[in-house]
């Protein structure tokens, strides 16, 4: 039997989606949980084969993840039948192109352990033509190009500038924001505003198969997060 424990906060959904998921796999138990400090409690004995945060609070768990491990949470979204994953998405997260290296370096890794090739589309702050219309822009443009030269020899990887569209119309599968907070407003417009489907960010650097998810999910969305642990267990 296959254990999932999953967070629930103020967002109730976590236990229709739950309920419905294990009317669907009789080989899944799916123990939910109402505390953070109960959730740390059962991660740390190692007591699931999966962890989902559902709606409980991130600043907590989060802090106590990263006081043992440095943690990469890179979401995966799926539009118009592409699945792709989206990086960083925390808001203090990707602050500088040694995390960004990091990042590619655990997201590809995780693509080949699913048998996926990294085709890696890097964001900045504007078009080609749009460098020396702000000191912002020419900082978001010259720190992209510089982390595709560093990249270019090992992966597959190409400077969308502030194009995403096009990386998304073109099948690539690892898409790279500016920083956190450009992340996660794109992650929210797509998923929460938009069409997007969310399943979840794989917190990878950790040895447990950890997803976060947003507090603000609906039941569809919990049931993917359920879908991806489930599949990320048996694989």
């Amino acid at each position: 039997m296959l254990i999932i424990t999953a967070g629930v906060g103020e967002n109730k959904n976590i236990i229709k989606a739950a309920q419905l998921f294990e009317k669907k796999h009789s080989d899944v138990k799916i123990n939910l949980i109402n505390s953070e400090e109960e959730f740390l409690d059962n991660y740390l004995k190692h007591s699931s084969d999966a962890y989902i945060r559902g709606s409980l609070n991130a600043s907590q768990i989060m802090k106590h993840l990263r006081e043992y491990n440095t943690i990469y949470r890179i979401s995966l979204i799926e539009i118009n039948n592409h699945k792709f994953l989206l990086a960083p998405v925390g808001i203090d997260e990707g602050e500088s192109i040694f995390e960004k290296v990091k990042l590619i370096e655990h997201a590809s890794n995780f693509l080949k352990k699913i048998n996926k090739e990294p085709k890696i589309a890097v964001l900045s702050g504007g078009r080609k033509q749009d460098k020396g219309r702000s000191p912002q822009i020419d900082k978001s443009i010259d720190e992209a190009e510089k982390l595709v030269s560093i990249i270019k020899d090992k992966y597959l990887i190409k400077h969308y500038y502030i194009l995403i569209e096009n990386a998304i119309k073109d099948k690539y599968n690892l898409i790279l924001a500016p920083d956190g907070i450009a992340g996660n407003l794109i992650f929210r417009t797509l998923i929460l505003v938009g069409s997007g489907k969310s399943y979840g960010a794989i917190t990878l650097g950790i040895n447990q198969t950890f997803i976060d998810t947003s507090r603000a999910q609906s039941i569809n969305g919990y049931l993917r997060a359920f879908k991806f642990a489930y599949y990320l267990s048996k694989k």
